[in-house]
């Protein structure tokens, strides 16, 4: 794991790399409202990843200053369009890294981050291959959800009423391939027991299945 620092129009956001030998693709993940890479949910997600040679970026889409405002305000979490640039400058990073520039990329998004990562799937439809969304607000992308080319995976807990309805919503705004997987008995955050194991799963084998694809032919 080496600690990266990518810039993002005027911000340089932290983040955390793992490239495990032999990976064949990386994930990047979009963590949700308040969060940040230190995410303890989107920290196990990715060590299972990896163990499915599978590289992560867990990275904080907010500066050290703009969280300490967000904590006061909580505005900046949810400017979506925001989030979603600054994911797309980090996708743009990784194609232009030596160590990243050749392993297709897979999107994680939690929460509102599940909004940003459909953004960002729209605005680079060659670079990101596959888009699994935890928990996710897929339908604070609006109009972007219909430029979506990669396969997308909604994962959703079975007692997380409110946002099921909105994933189903989003679906049928979509035009690429996109399934809804709902983990039985589990609620937003998925702390039920092996609620999480069960969506680190799921994840790793809708990666496993896509990061190989070109996504400019996916959907």
């Amino acid at each position: 794991m080496s600690t990266v620092h990518v810039p993002a129009g005027p911000a340089t956001l932290a983040g955390e790399l793992t490239i495990p030998p032999g990976a064949r693709g990386i994930v990047l993940f979009a963590h949700g409202s308040g969060s940040s890479r230190f995410s303890s949910r989107n920290q196990f997600v990715a060590r299972v990843l990896e163990q499915h040679g599978l590289a992560t970026l867990l990275i904080d889409l907010l500066t050290p200053e703009e969280e300490a405002i967000d904590q006061r305000t909580a505005h900046l979490r949810f400017d979506i369009p925001m989030l979603a640039n600054r994911l797309v400058a980090i996708v743009d990073w990784l194609k232009r890294n030596a160590s990243t520039a050749t392993l297709p990329i897979g999107m994680f998004g939690a929460s509102t981050g599940g909004g940003a990562a459909l953004m960002t799937a729209a605005a680079r439809p060659a670079d990101v291959a596959a888009v699994v969304s935890r928990g996710g607000r897929p339908d604070l992308a609006g109009d972007a959800l219909g430029k979506v080319r990669a396969p997308t995976l909604l994962i959703v807990g079975g007692e997380d009423v409110p946002v099921i309805a909105m994933n189903k919503e989003a679906m049928r705004r979509m035009q690429n391939a996109v399934s809804l997987d709902i983990v039985p008995g589990a609620t937003h955050l998925f702390e039920e027991p092996g609620a999480l194991e069960r969506v680190a799963a799921l994840a790793a084998a809708w990666f496993e299945g896509h990061l190989t694809r070109d996504p400019s032919r996916a959907g």
